[in-house]
């Protein structure tokens, strides 16, 4: 489910987290304003409780974890404690880097 997302998306975003996790729920309304400044960017929301296969497939040993992937490939992997001003910089060139490939 998550590797056809990624593949059909040439910007994928993936905010994977669990329902007990404070740090989750405080972070991923921050996250999906911060999206909104790239549209994109397509987004999806794994509940690592549900998709118990999607920590295996991802390496993920702790929830929340961002991750950005351009053309399939992963670019941005954060976790639990993202600096959102940082996040928003990496970001920021990945997308005008895709905007000026286009341009090209």
């Amino acid at each position: 489910m998550a590797d056809e997302f990624i593949q059909k998306q040439t910007l994928a975003f993936l905010y994977i987290s669990r329902p007990n996790c404070s740090v989750c729920h405080s972070l991923l309304p921050q996250v999906e304003q911060l999206l909104e400044n790239y549209p994109k960017i397509q987004a999806a929301h794994i509940d690592a409780s549900e998709v118990e296969a999607v920590a295996g497939r991802f390496s993920i040993f702790t929830v929340p974890v961002l991750l950005l992937f351009v053309g399939g490939k992963e670019y941005i992997r954060e976790a639990r404690i993202v600096h959102m001003q940082k996040l928003d910089e990496r970001i920021d060139k990945i997308y005008r880097n895709m905007a000026d490939q286009h341009k090209a």
